[in-house]
């Protein structure tokens, strides 16, 4: 570790996140996977434990510490429930059961809380996830900063199908986003910078991907599947391509992106390949199968889903993007403050 203190840029999920948990946290426990499971050495969004011989127990854990803590298109409760949910969804894990953790500061209006619960149970309702039970503790005001959420989402996948990991691009795979890029990172850039997000035109995407992984997983063999949170697009590509040792390319006039956010990053002059979403999922799906599948979420609910790349064997851990002039540039993960307290 180059770094003797921690910083905000740790937990922004870039590449000061990625140095911590390798070279700190990964090294610092001894067992990293049950047998035949997934788990810290594979490092995907949940971790997977075979269960006899007919399923495997899909879970995900994540705290969520976003502010503010109210935001157009949801809240923290909407936050910490969703990205959960989509951590197992991503596995290809139909998400059944929930603990939560929350920790409050003293003084925190109940009617406040009381509303982020009411966001939580409408995500759970809807997705028929069951609260099983969790803790709550206060700390004395001026400890912690409003609230913070923890939820351990668990899931089941059948054992005929395999937990989906990063590890399984193919060469020649294409890459699915199933929807515009950017919009949670945005909004929370916008109102952390004193800009009216919702006159804007500014909001989040927070929501489950559930309904994105069960087309694709109808359409077609999913061979990965991420959902693109802090760090944003180019984080979790990143994550692809090292993980399956390809190289990743992608094309900027594919990437479906809304006008508003457009506008923000070029004002505020950031990158919106870095920025969260929280309501969509990036698929790697086969050449033959990719055209169907887009055409399957479009269909479904998902207007706005595109290729946006492709797998190539060439270069392989490195992530371009081929430019609106033609020109190709590498696309590294994040790093900095971009926009702390995101999730």
């Amino acid at each position: 570790m180059k770094y003797e203190k921690i910083f905000l840029a740790h937990g922004t999920g870039g590449r000061e996140t990625e140095e911590l948990i390798k070279n700190l946290i990964i090294p610092g426990f001894t067992i990293k996977n049950v047998p035949n499971g997934v788990g810290l050495t594979q490092l995907d969004d949940s971790g997977a434990i075979p269960v006899g011989d007919s399923e495997y127990i899909i879970t995900s854990i994540d705290s969520y510490t976003v502010d503010p803590i109210f935001f157009p298109g949801g809240n923290i409760g909407t936050l910490a429930a969703s990205g959960s949910i989509n951590d197992v969804a991503v596995m290809g894990a139909k998400p059944i059961a929930v603990m939560d953790s929350i920790v409050v500061e003293e003084g925190f209006p109940i009617q406040d809380l009381k509303r982020i619960i009411a966001s939580m149970n409408e995500v759970f309702e809807y997705e028929h996830v069951a609260v099983l039970g969790g803790d709550f503790k206060v700390m004395p005001k001026g400890k912690l900063d409003k609230i913070i959420i923890t939820t351990n989402v668990i899931g089941t996948i059948n054992k005929n199908r395999k937990p989906i990991l990063d590890s399984g691009i193919k060469p020649s795979d294409k890459i699915i986003i199933s929807g515009t890029i950017a919009e949670h990172g945005a909004t929370i850039l916008a109102l952390q910078s004193g800009i009216e997000a919702l006159s804007e035109g500014l909001m989040s995407d927070c929501q489950p991907i559930t309904k994105a992984m069960e087309v694709a997983m109808n359409t077609t063999t999913v061979h990965a599947a991420k959902d693109p949170t802090r760090g944003g697009l180019a984080q979790a590509l990143n994550e692809f391509a090292e993980k399956s040792n390809l190289m990743i390319k992608i094309y900027e006039e594919e990437i479906p992106i809304r006008e508003e956010v457009k506008a923000l990053v070029e004002m505020l002059g950031v990158d919106p390949l870095f920025l969260a979403s929280e309501g969509r999922v990036i698929l790697a799906v086969s050449e033959e199968d990719a055209e169907k599948t887009v055409k399957q979420l479009r269909k479904n609910g998902f207007p706005e889903a595109a290729i946006i790349g492709e797998a190539v064997a060439e270069k392989p851990g490195f992530v371009v993007i081929e430019t609106l002039s033609g020109g190709l540039r590498v696309i590294n993960r994040p790093f900095g403050e971009i926009v702390p307290r995101i999730c």
